[in-house]
């Protein structure tokens, strides 16, 4: 830590999560996985031994403190960069010092690169060279799934940390020690009712920021005592978790989706109302609700496609806030009734097959005859027209003669006839029963 970082901790101007980061590792909460004694990531900090690494994990979790506590443990020279702020052009130049820095001082530098991710694989490709060679050692730090985000051939030159959301008794251990720390609110003796600070842990969510964040907020209007009262005001409404292109977006449409098949309306409901709380286009949600319908219902409930593309126009036609109820109705709708994938199986082995087989003939007697050479050539001949056949079935074969008796359809009875409240009381029989 330099003495322009110091003096930043001891300033009380400095927002109180900056002045509470930890000094060492010993001051980290938290990430015990990684950083309690004997585990890999704590023995090749204290060795002087890091390689090149991706800090991955969500918001507050220490990515960026883990980054100065580095430097203050190493013999390196740190050099932290944020891609946000800083452009290939400013890389190049931390590259070319790091080179000198070797040669005249046999020193290697290590480069934090705070969000990673906001630079995108090109640009990332930029650290490559220095990487491989050794010139520098990057720590990248990102919210977002380094499989998605992170340059293949960079991360395949680095090792991937998972960095955890802290506990409860993290969060807790943290708010205490920014009341009693000089550094922190000390000077001010101030004290946190129980209920207050487990709202506060709540809150926070994993997130030692807004922890920290919204304690500074609560000891700012209040003069010995922290209440509920004041905490809830100093809270508001925090941000849930959910990025719509990254991966929270994927996780949470796929649980929703994955409720809905599992027959589960309340968990449905509840994913429903996650993306609709992150502000989630509602158009996008009920795309995959129409998707479903045939998917994972199909004939089983025809009328499962009818109710999804009636929310889709209910959406339209309405608008948040008021579409949620359409959406609600649709939503319970496909969870609680039958399901059959056959049709959606169907499709996949026929297309399959016609990958394979390629475009077989079609057998004459059921191809089209307009001219008087097509009839020549027994185009039509011996087509049995179904309406004339007793039930409205002829018999008479429609697939090419390769893939006669093939088939693709497979419905299962699965007591499809139910009503929705019966099958709701045997959802209901098979949860009490532990199934």
């Amino acid at each position: 830590m330099d003495l322009f970082e110091q003096s930043a901790q001891n300033n009380s101007n400095t927002p109180l999560a900056e002045r509470m980061r930890p000094q060492n590792l010993n001051e980290v909460v938290g990430q015990q996985h990684l950083l309690g004694e004997g585990k890999l990531l704590r023995r090749l900090i204290e060795n002087d031994q890091l390689s090149s690494v991706i800090f991955w994990g969500p918001p507050g979790t220490g990515k960026t403190t883990l980054g100065q506590v580095i430097a203050g443990s190493t013999q390196s020279r740190f050099v932290f960069f944020s891609a946000v702020l800083g452009s290939i052009k400013d890389v190049r130049e931390i590259v070319a010092e790091a080179k000198q820095e070797r040669a005249y001082h046999g020193r290697k530098t290590l480069l934090f690169v705070d969000e990673i991710h906001r630079f995108n694989k090109a640009q990332q490709d930029a650290f490559l060279p220095s990487v491989e060679k050794g010139e520098v050692t990057l720590i990248g730090a990102t919210t977002e799934n380094p499989s998605f985000e992170v340059n293949s051939a960079l991360l395949s030159r680095s090792r991937v940390f998972v960095l955890e959301s802290l506990a409860a008794e993290d969060l807790a251990t943290l708010i205490h020690r920014a009341l009693s720390e000089e550094r922190g609110l000390g000077d001010r003796d101030l004290r946190i009712d129980e209920d207050a600070l487990e709202f506060l842990v709540q809150q926070a969510d994993g997130d030692a920021r807004i922890a920290l964040g919204s304690l500074e907020v609560a000891a700012a209007a209040t003069k010995d005592r922290i209440s509920l009262q004041t905490v809830q005001e100093a809270v508001q409404r925090k941000a849930l978790l959910y990025d719509k292109g990254a991966e929270e977006h994927y996780n949470v449409i796929s649980a929703f989706i994955k409720s809905m098949r599992g027959s589960d309306p309340d968990a449905a409901l509840y994913w429903l109302a996650r993306m609709l709380e992150a502000g989630e286009d509602p158009l996008f949600i009920v795309r995959r609700m129409v998707i479903f319908a045939s998917e994972d219902i199909g004939n089983a409930d025809p009328r499962a496609l009818q109710m999804a593309l009636a929310v889709q126009q209910a959406v339209h036609f309405i608008g948040l806030p008021e579409a949620r109820i359409n959406l609600a109705q649709g939503v319970t709708y496909l969870a609680t009734a039958p399901k059959s994938n056959a049709s959606y199986q169907g499709i996949n082995q026929a297309q399959a097959e016609v990958r394979q087989s390629g475009a077989l003939p079609v057998p004459k007697h059921i191809r089209n005859a307009p001219t008087k050479l097509m009839k020549e050539l027994d185009y039509g001949k011996g087509y049995k027209y179904a309406h004339n056949h007793e039930g409205g079935v002829a018999d008479q074969q429609h697939l090419p003669d390769q893939l006669a008796g093939r088939t693709f359809y497979q419905p299962t009875d699965r007591g499809y006839e139910k009503t929705i409240s019966e099958r709701m009381a045997y959802l209901d029989q098979l949860k009490k029963s532990g199934h």
